[in-house]
């Protein structure tokens, strides 16, 4: 039956009953949040469509493509075009409440000479005047080229490539991906790097932009750049966040130079956030509304389709891409469905309630969707492209173990559905590729880590941080006990930087190409060390190791100093609100 008491009355009581006491039942909370989400903010896109006036002669004070260019979810036939008009990026885009008319247009070449198709989109101001062009009809497998205009004003000129059709037989691909890049604490030089290579895409795992205030989260290396504006939460904050990483050079390179395939992860709303509950001192209603604001300006700055616009506080991102016979991309969302994490977040060891075998991190949607593609997939390589830790990882003590309750440990059942699913379908092609954690992992994935001689059903690739967590070292001081504690992680780096993988039928190849220091602009990549995984059950395999010139061999860091800076920076937060931190 329909509930019939109005949206003011379930925002007091959701507001009185605090998420800092934790007296409100999840359930009645998520479901209160979401009648929130559905009243008060609807569909907060499409209420402001259609109603503009088109400016059909633009003229503009300052270059308007100042954000770059962009392309994503490439498909065998059907790419996404992406630009916003931003003469004054950072001030809310400049723009008057007009719709513009951009031209865009894709070719065979780079001086176009041969263009294949062109258009006309309207650059709105309810998208913040981007323009999302959905380009179909392509050959598979094949380079383009576009570029965007308005008034007398062109674009750069962006590069892009479609996928092999599906089934279609593929002996290689190489590609990238990358995570959590806060603006401040390093020069995006990985980039820079990145846009050199010979690449088919790019895989962006999640943490795009961080929300803090300046100086807020402090790199151990110290902060070398800073946020424009305070902790970001209305729509036009998380634009103008969105907007100053944007105006980065290096990124805007690596998005002209390659398509990418994006997914988020926390701080693209706030710090751990678990579904429509937040980290800490917000009522249910703000933060509802801070979500629907964050997803909304994520859409607004990502090459990404229709079927990903946000409906109020929700949007669907989780999605797949096959790539010919090689490769099936599962691309997930760990964020925007799980249950709360367990033992109130941190480092916890295990309990009963992370435990619970109806826990989640995927919501049940998504996981039957996996396990579907799992078992029809007719490729070489089934990939997991999502956020944090899927293998277990120990850093506590073999007596005392402790765990990350905001990784897949506090959703053990959640990772033992997948894990059971494999097995029983005797899959040994799985890839997980990881962010979140701002170091290079690489594990193998076991059907049970307690076991030594448990069967190994495929490897984990976790990859380092662009810049959040600023230089790094070889080693961390406690590198040593945690890969002792985990026979199954055969490697950890603390430099920051991306991994470079290549994929063939039989071997997947991941290389760690890191920088010695972000801290000021310049530094040379290397690889640090190179993994082969092949479908044999023997696990991972170094094939390749180096130093790495100019960077600190040994740091006195531990994996427990970054949750340590993430709960400083909240604290200045509360402070800085006037809320007591006790």
């Amino acid at each position: 039956m329909k509930d019939e008491r109005p949206m003011d009355e379930w925002i007091k009581k959701l507001t009185e009953d605090s998420l800092e006491k934790r007296k409100l039942d999840r359930r009645k909370f998520l479901a209160g949040a979401g009648k929130i989400a559905g009243l008060s903010l609807g569909l907060t896109i499409a209420q402001s469509i259609g109603a503009f006036e088109v400016n059909a002669a633009p003229r503009f004070k300052n270059y308007p493509f100042t954000l770059g260019v962009a392309s994503g979810d490439p498909l065998s036939d059907s790419v996404v075009l992406w630009t916003r008009l931003a003469p004054d990026p950072q001030n809310g885009g400049g723009m008057p409440d007009q719709a513009f008319p951009v031209k865009w247009e894709i070719a065979n070449d780079e001086n176009f000479t041969k263009v294949i198709q062109h258009g006309t989109e309207l650059a709105q101001p309810n998208l913040a005047h981007s323009v999302h062009v959905e380009v179909e009809g392509l050959k598979p497998n094949k380079v383009y080229y576009y570029r965007f205009r308005s008034g007398s004003e062109n674009s750069p000129i962006g590069k892009t490539k479609t996928l092999p059709e599906k089934g279609a037989e593929v002996s290689s691909m190489t590609f990238a991906f990358a995570s959590c890049q806060q603006y401040e604490h390093g020069y995006y030089t990985a980039f820079q790097h990145m846009a050199e290579e010979e690449l088919d895409l790019v895989i962006h795992l999640g943490d795009y932009i961080y929300e803090y205030g300046p100086n807020e989260y402090v790199s151990p290396s110290g902060n070398v750049r800073a946020h424009s504006g305070p902790e970001i939460i209305t729509l036009e904050d998380y634009r103008n966040r969105h907007a100053q990483y944007r105006s980065d050079a290096n990124l805007k390179a690596a998005h002209a130079a390659f398509p990418w395939v994006v997914t988020w992860d926390d701080h693209e709303v706030e710090n751990n956030y678990a579904n429509m509950i937040p980290e800490k001192g917000q009522s249910a209603e703000a933060f509802v509304k801070r979500r629907a604001a964050a997803y909304q300006a994520y859409y607004e700055h990502m090459p990404l389709r229709r079927s990903s616009l946000p409906h109020g506080a929700d949007m669907l991102l989780y999605r797949d891409f096959t790539y010919g016979n090689l490769a099936a991309f599962n691309v997930m969302d760990t964020r925007q469905y799980r249950d709360d994490q367990a033992n109130g977040d941190g480092s916890k060891p295990p309990s009963e309630e992370s435990m619970d075998p109806n826990r989640t991190l995927t919501g049940q949607e998504q996981e039957d969707w996996l396990l579907s593609n799992l078992g029809n997939s007719k490729t070489h390589w089934n990939i997991l492209a999502q956020q944090v830790f899927f293998a277990q990882r120990n850093y506590g003590t073999s007596t005392a173990p402790r765990y990350s309750m905001d990784a897949w440990d506090g959703y053990t059942a959640s990772r033992q559905r997948i894990t059971d699913f494999v097995q029983s379908k005797d899959m040994n092609n799985i890839i997980v590729l990881t962010g979140d954690v701002h170091a290079s992992w690489a594990c193998d994935l076991k059907a049970d880590y307690n076991d030594s001689a448990s069967k190994v059903i495929g490897a984990e690739f976790v990859g380092t941080s662009i810049t959040s967590g600023g230089n790094g070292a070889d080693k961390r001081a406690d590198t040593d006990k945690i890969l002792g504690l985990n026979p199954h992680i055969k490697f950890f780096n603390d430099y920051r930087g991306y991994v470079r993988c290549t994929v063939t039928p039989e071997e997947w190849r991941a290389d760690y190409r890191v920088l010695p220091f972000v801290t000021s602009p310049g530094a040379d990549i290397s690889t640090r060390a190179s993994f082969v995984y092949q479908k044999d059950q023997t696990g991972l395999k170094q094939v390749d190791s180096n130093v790495v010139p100019a960077g600190v061999k040994l740091s006195a860091e531990v994996e427990e100093d970054r949750n340590r800076a993430h709960g400083k920076a909240h604290e200045k937060q509360m402070k800085k609100n006037g809320i007591l931190v006790q």
